[in-house]
């Protein structure tokens, strides 16, 4: 018995529905991931703020040592530095920074930047940037402040 023409194209339209569909479901849920972004809560006496962390190595280092708290002291009056607990992988390095940038100078040189410039060769390596007012640390003095993931 022959199937009509009209019929005959809808068996062949399914197998490429289903196809179609498993292709779009498959962007969805890999592309999933790269749009939720980690964040951290920096929090201290002068007041709090959430970062976005990088997708690197490095960050992917510092997000296992979490919860940590540094103690941080100013520096050329542009960013607030300190030690990690240990030292964090290796991961692309910039020169250029802006005011919210979270950075690692050394591979355990924590850098929370509140102003912007740019910093001599090797560059820092990104691990995130502040999304809340990051002109907090824009004081002199040490400050400790505490890192935790946010959920």
């Amino acid at each position: 018995m022959a199937i009509p023409s009209f019929q005959a194209s809808k068996l062949k339209e399914r197998p490429m529905r289903r196809l179609w569909g498993i292709v779009i479901g498959f962007m969805l849920l890999s592309t999933g991931h790269a749009m939720a972004q980690d964040r951290i809560l920096i929090s201290s006496e002068w007041g709090n703020v959430t970062a976005e962390l990088a997708d690197n190595a490095a960050v992917d280092a510092l997000v296992r040592m979490l919860p940590i708290t540094i103690g941080m002291r100013d520096h050329l009056r542009q960013e607030k530095t300190g030690n990690l607990p240990e030292a964090l992988p290796e991961a692309p390095r910039q020169r250029d920074f802006s005011a919210g940038t979270l950075g690692l100078w050394g591979s355990d040189d924590f850098v929370i930047y509140y102003r912007s410039g740019r910093v001599p060769q090797p560059g820092i390596v990104i691990l995130g940037t502040v999304t809340g007012d990051d002109s907090i640390f824009d004081c002199p003095g040490s400050i400790a402040v505490q890192l935790q993931r946010v959920r």
